[in-house]
C-alpha cells in the first residue's frame, strides 16, 4: 500500500536524504585509482555515524556492509572489497542511510579517473534517462509513465534497461510502495556480487 507523507514526514525524509548526498560526495572525493571499493566503505561508514546517521544497508538481509559498490558491469548489489580500483574503471556507488526513523537511499556511478567515450556516453545516457524520468514525475502521471520515459531515453542511445530490478519508494522502512516487495526489489541473495 502507498503511503502519502506529511510535511513533517518529507523533512525528515529531506535530511536523511542529503546525509545520502554528504556521504556520496565524499565518496567521490576519495575515488581514485589505487584505492579499494572496502576503503570507500569504511570512509562511508565513519561519515555517516559522524553525523548522526546509521548505515541502512549494513545488516539488511545480512547484507556485511555500509555501501553497494558495483564495478564496470556488475549491475547492483556489489560487496566493497579488497579490488583496487583502476584508471578507467566506473564504480556505482549506492549508499543508504537511516536518520530519525526514515530511510535515506541513493545511488551515483562515478568514472575513475579517464574512461573511454562509449564509457561516457552510457553515464550521459543513465544521467539523462534519469532527468526524463523524473519530468515525469508529476501529480497525476503513474510509475509507468516515468520508466517509460527513462526506457525511451535510454535505447535512443544504443543502451537497454536491467528489466529484472526495479525501484522502490523510502519511508520508515528501507523499501516501501511502489515497488516495495523485497522478493522484486533485494532478493534474499542479494549478495550475489562481489566487487571482482
Amino acid at each position: 500500500m502507498l503511503y502519502l507523507k506529511t510535511n513533517e514526514e518529507v523533512e525528515l525524509l529531506r535530511k536523511s536524504n542529503m546525509l545520502v548526498s554528504q556521504t556520496l560526495a565524499v565518496i567521490a572525493s576519495l575515488i581514485r585509482p589505487g584505492i579499494t571499493t572496502l576503503s570507500l566503505d569504511k570512509a562511508a561508514e565513519t561519515y555517516i555515524l559522524d553525523n548522526g546517521g546509521q548505515p541502512a544497508f549494513k545488516g539488511y538481509n545480512g547484507f556485511p556492509n555500509t555501501l553497494c559498490t558495483s564495478v564496470n558491469d556488475e549491475v547492483v548489489h556489489g560487496i566493497p572489497s579488497g579490488y583496487v580500483l583502476k584508471e578507467g574503471d566506473i564504480i556505482s556507488v549506492d549508499c543508504g542511510v537511516l536518520m530519525n526513523g526514515y530511510y535515506g537511499d541513493s545511488a551515483y556511478t562515478f568514472g575513475v579517473g579517464e574512461i573511454n567515450k562509449e564509457v561516457t556516453k552510457l553515464l550521459e545516457f543513465t544521467k539523462a534517462s534519469l532527468e526524463d524520468g523524473v519530468k515525469e514525475a508529476i501529480a497525476g502521471n503513474r510509475v509507468g509513465d516515468i520508466s517509460f520515459a527513462v526506457q525511451l531515453k535510454a535505447e535512443s542511445g544504443g543502451f537497454s534497461v536491467v528489466r529484472e530490478l526495479v525501484g522502490h519508494g523510502l519511508g520508515t522502512k528501507l523499501h516501501e510502495a511502489p515497488e516495495e516487495e523485497p522478493e522484486r526489489n533485494c532478493p534474499k541473495d542479494w549478495l550475489y556480487v562481489s566487487s571482482q
